[in-house]
């Protein structure tokens, strides 16, 4: 973080500071205070900021951003410390010049930043959001991280609720946004896929009028956009659809996608992804746009792409015992199940093709029905055996039909038993499921460090 003063900071907020000083932190947690730092006071469900301030202040905090004044401290005081930290936050943005990127989406937002990340990274020292850092706090905390040698930053925003996505886009006004599709994560708090798009739409709450959207061309609510919205809207497709940028001859070989990037009027490149899957081509499409319109060569945007390395439990895919294992525990919904069966459906493979399947929560009164299509899935993509995992993963294997064989269980016990019974080396092992699931667990119960 740079150098900001107090005065400004409180200036922003609406109010003024006792003391008269700049700072070079911000910190929300008495167990990180860097010297000379601002201590901003959070209230959360499990904890009150405003109960540590006297450690704040003795352990070298100047001052502290609090909804009250707290004794003889030194206090900046405002209604709301959380919008506090939203609105610190985007006075600090504006200090910076620079390619700010949005990233939201139903499914594969964290894909596309990562993918978005590496091609800036070509030409620009890039900002990215860390880990799953994609809400209210984690945003603000994630630009406050810019600093001079930034010539770039990948901010990306995850929601549950109205509201969220517009507070986040106000704080970070993005100079590009993607938006990668319209699935049913979080269904049950926004009520249909078309409540789903407004709340996602919010992205546009903070971007200036003629900023430019990059979104899907293969998507049914997405598409419409270019033509209903007043801004530069410029779309990918894998699917034949009209796009600015459209992927063909895709071909999946030993965990490598290559692909032909197709413009018009301009020659066709060829693109090498490190991994595999059609949702993967598209992400790498919306990236490819983003690097396009920040002025980078064509040239630059495939070395950052063939850069690009999966992150944590979303699709990474590991040799154990003789097996292939797709661990792609971080979430789940019925459009990220899909994307990850045809993953497993098109691997080549020795021996069986196992898909473990656990819950996709927060879908509400769409479960069954969501739940039942995953089965469908699965029967089309050839799996040779499925197994359930938790109460709402029993509707998939309900819908399966008789091509494939499948056994369910809500006992993670009785899971990791079958897996230790059934699978051989030469199977390619998927696991799925909402993080909620803790599929995770069972991988390491499994395999071990093998």
């Amino acid at each position: 973080m740079e150098s900001i003063s107090l005065d400004k900071i409180a200036a922003r907020l609406g109010t003024t500071t006792p003391v008269h000083a700049d700072i070079t932190a911000l910190s929300t947690d008495t167990r990180d205070l860097p010297e000379g730092c601002l201590f901003l006071a959070l209230r959360g469900a499990k904890f009150d900021g405003h109960a540590f301030i006297s450690n704040a202040m003795e352990g070298g905090a100047i001052a502290a951003v609090t909804e009250q004044q707290m004794g003889d401290h030194p206090c900046i005081v405002v209604p709301d410390t959380g919008q506090a930290l939203l609105d610190i936050a985007n006075e600090y943005r504006r200090m910076f010049d620079i390619p700010v990127v949005g990233v939201t989406g139903s499914v594969g937002k964290t894909t596309t930043k990562e993918l978005t990340a590496c091609v800036l990274s070509q030409r620009y020292h890039t900002l990215k959001t860390a880990a799953n850092l994609n809400n209210v706090i984690g945003c603000p905390k994630t630009l406050l991280g810019l600093t001079r040698g930034h010539g770039a930053a990948v901010i990306e925003m995850g929601m549950n609720h109205f509201g969220e996505i517009s507070r986040m886009s106000r704080a970070t006004e993005p100079t590009i946004a993607v938006i990668t599709n319209i699935g049913f994560s979080h269904v049950e708090n926004l009520g249909s896929q078309e409540g789903i798009l407004q709340a996602k739409l919010e992205m546009l709450e903070g971007m200036a009028d003629d900023a430019p959207l990059v979104t899907s061309a293969d998507d049914r609510l997405l598409a419409p956009l270019k033509e209903k919205l007043d801004r530069p809207v410029y779309t990918f497709s894998t699917e034949g659809n009209d796009a600015d940028v459209w992927a063909e001859e895709i071909k999946e070989s030993n965990g490598v996608t290559t692909f032909t990037i197709c413009r018009k009027d301009t020659a066709p490149l060829l693109a090498v992804l490190p991994t595999v899957g059609i949702h993967n081509v598209k992400n790498a499409l919306a990236a490819f746009l983003v690097g396009t319109l920040t002025g980078m060569e064509p040239q630059e945007i495939l070395c950052g792409l063939a850069e690009f390395r999966t992150t944590g439990d979303r699709q990474n895919i590991q040799q154990k015992n003789g097996q292939t294992v797709i661990a792609d525990c971080y979430n789940a919904s019925p459009d990220s199940m899909r994307a990850a069966l045809n993953v497993l459906g098109n691997w080549q493979c020795e021996g069986k093709r196992i898909a473990v399947l656990g819950d996709m929560l927060e879908l509400g009164d769409m479960s069954d029905t969501l739940h039942a299509s995953v089965g469908r899935m699965v029967a089309d993509a050839g799996i040779d055996l499925l197994l359930c995992y938790g109460p709402a993963a029993r509707r998939i294997a309900s819908h399966v039909g008789t091509s494939t064989e499948f056994w369910c269980t809500e006992s993670r016990e009785e899971l990791i038993a079958k897996l230790l019974n059934v699978t051989e080396p030469g199977d390619t092992v998927l696991f799925k499921a909402s993080h909620g699931m803790h599929l995770e667990e069972v991988i390491e119960a499994v395999y071990g460090d093998a």
